[in-house]
């Protein structure tokens, strides 16, 4: 019997969602608690903070979840910022703001994000990494129930939770905007879950499409719901007429898209299941509506098509209104930066979209690289950005420039693009023809997204601040920007050493309580390895269905990352109508080379064992 493991302290700089109270686990015993490490850049969190959703409603009296805010990006550890995100993400429960990362390392966490579950008595019994744990979490939350009540350790009753005061804007938090053909402007109003309509000054409403509340309902504008749409994208002219809807919404939680009729405000689902993609990569046509999507962000008509950023699985992928077909378009669910054919192309959460005035580029704000990414050709580029872990305000030549965390492009008449630079709170702009990049202005409160308008002028959606911005005429010509040669910031995971030579990476995989491997459609298990760079695999990158694989590390290479996508296929025991379960998870994996290094390296997909 291994020893239990008491849980660590909760200390940080501070607490939010609490009225101003520090929490202890003191405060906790007789709860189950489930701590969620996390960062708010990470789309794998915002998954996760909407998996737990229905644990917290359902276990509302026995369980108190505590979010762990362990920061990558130096905007993260920002108090200000982090607030912002609690509410703009609608986290109901404590956040314990931890800027220096101390809890990440007390509680071990390696990955966001991770979970942590304490049991009544104050000790950890579950660990896990990545997202897709709801199900596993509700059997233990369960068990733990039912153990704890028949010890007399659990205590029911109200949690922590202090709701913070519900402020008075217009827009809250809004996320991407188009230029309507009257002259309006139509804002995606992330926070209110609708749609609002702008006169031309960009602050006097005119009508909201979405009741405002979170959901995933069709009809008139003033009952359809949404939650925390992000995209807009017109349609032209001769397809909207065919299919009856103008606009495109990139309905981002639900993970749909979603038409609307402009003349009345009508909405109606066109794209996505409304289930969270956790597949094989194909390069299939599908049924639009019976896909399933991960997280939209934004739109684009390019093509010929409507091509979407979709964040939560880094790739882009396309719809076809008219045969209404949906499909991948580029990107291979890796998340890091690789450039080459749209198939084989590497991406870390694509957030904005833009299309050049000839139409023969499509611009790519590719976030979590900060990075400007363009597909042309059918070949993705890189015309700024480094890789997953530099970021910075660094303007200057393009190869050495830095960004923080992009959300937003907008294509520019001249050839040149700008960019919502969301972590710097700026907007650059980079110019192909002389490969530099500028700063056309900053200050600003995590902007998201850019419009051109018909009149010339450019407005700046400052999201944190819950307004539309107009820049200064000199935002379209070089002589408008300024240059700046701010930090340089590198985001530091302790690498593993591993030997040179032969090298066992082995995914332990632990299905959930009341699961089993399911092989009824073939095998259960796929694992995909890569290597950044290559060379640093002299064997064992590919695809196989073992969740073990022998490796030949170069031993002339001195190190790199370890790509690594493990996927496991589960199904219900001794259930009438058992369910199927797919669970997946990616790793990027720092590894360097040395002779003392390990000789097996193991990966857990999903670790239920403390």
């Amino acid at each position: 019997m291994s020893a239990r493991v008491r849980a660590p302290e909760l200390r940080g700089r501070g607490w939010l969602n609490t009225g101003g109270r520090d929490l202890t686990l003191a405060d906790l015993r007789g709860k189950i608690v489930l701590a969620d490490f996390w960062t708010f850049c990470c789309i794998n969190c915002l998954h996760v903070l909407d998996e737990l959703r229905p644990l917290e409603e359902k276990y509302g009296d026995v369980l108190v979840v505590i979010g762990v805010h362990s920061p990558k990006f130096e905007h993260e550890k920002d108090a200000e910022a982090l607030a912002a995100a609690v509410e703009r993400y609608g986290v109901h429960h404590p956040v314990l703001d931890d800027p220096e990362m101390d809890m990440w390392q007390q509680y071990a966490a390696r990955a966001w994000p991770t979970l942590s579950v304490i049991d009544p008595e104050g000790y950890v019994v579950a660990t896990m990494a990545g997202e897709g744990h709801a199900e596993g979490l509700a059997r233990l939350i369960d068990e733990l129930i039912a153990v704890h009540e028949a010890k007399g350790t659990l205590h029911r009753g109200d949690g922590p939770y202090v709701p913070p005061a519900e402020p008075e804007t217009t827009l809250r938090f809004p996320g991407k905007v188009v230029q309507l053909p009257d002259g309006n402007l139509l804002v995606s109003d992330s926070a209110r879950h609708s749609l609002a309509e702008l006169e031309p000054d960009g602050e006097t409403l005119v009508r909201r499409i979405g009741s405002g509340d979170r959901g995933r309902t069709d009809g008139p504008a003033g009952v359809a719901t949404f939650s925390e749409p992000q995209g807009l994208c017109l349609l032209p002219e001769q397809v909207a007429g065919v299919v009856g809807y103008d606009l495109v919404v990139a309905d981002t939680v639900n993970h749909l898209l979603r038409g609307v009729r402009l003349a009345t405000g009508e909405v109606v689902t066109i794209a996505g299941s409304g289930r969270q993609w956790r597949s094989t990569v194909d390069d299939h046509s599908h049924d639009a509506l019976s896909v399933d999507l991960s997280s939209p962000w934004d739109l684009a008509w390019y093509d010929g098509k409507l091509v979407i950023a979709m964040a939560g699985i880094h790739q882009l992928w396309w719809f076809d209104p008219i045969k209404r077909t949906a499909g991948m378009y580029a990107g291979t669910t890796v998340e890091a930066l690789r450039d080459g054919p749209l198939d084989e192309a590497w991406m870390a959460q694509p957030s904005g979209l833009s299309v050049s005035v000839d139409g023969a580029r499509l611009w790519i704000a590719d976030s979590e690289t900060s990075a400007i990414r363009y597909v042309e050709n059918g070949v993705m580029g890189t015309a700024v950005g480094q890789g997953l872990f530099d970021f910075g305000h660094v303007d200057g030549p393009a190869a050495s420039a830095l960004l923080q965390h992009p959300l937003g492009v907008c294509a520019l008449p001249d050839g040149s693009v700008l960019i919502a630079d969301t972590y710097n709170g700026a907007v650059r702009r980079f110019d192909p023809l002389t490969d530099q990049v500028s700063t056309v202005a900053d200050g600003l409160a995590e902007p998201s997204d850019l419009v051109l308008t018909a009149e010339g002028e450019v407005l700046v959606v400052e999201s944190a601040a819950h307004r539309l911005t107009r820049l200064a005429p000199g935002a379209l010509s070089a002589a408008g920007a300024s240059t700046v040669d701010g930090p340089r910031h590198r985001t530091e995971r302790k690498p593993t050493d591993v030997t040179p030579g032969e090298l066992t990476l082995e995914i332990i995989f632990t299905p959930a309580p009341g699961q089993k491997l399911d092989e009824t459609y073939g095998p259960s298990t796929r694992l995909v390895i890569s290597a950044s760079p290559p060379e640093l695999l002299v064997e064992g990158a590919g695809t196989t269905t073992e969740l073990s694989r022998r490796l030949v590390v170069n031993g002339e290479v001195t190190g790199g990352v370890l790509q690594v996508t493990a996927q496991a296929a589960t199904c219900d025991v001794d259930v009438e109508h058992a369910a199927c379960h797919l669970t997946r998870q990616d790793w990027g994996v720092p590894v360097r080379v040395v002779e003392s290094g390990a000789a097996r390296l193991p990966l857990v997909l999903r670790g239920l064992d403390a």
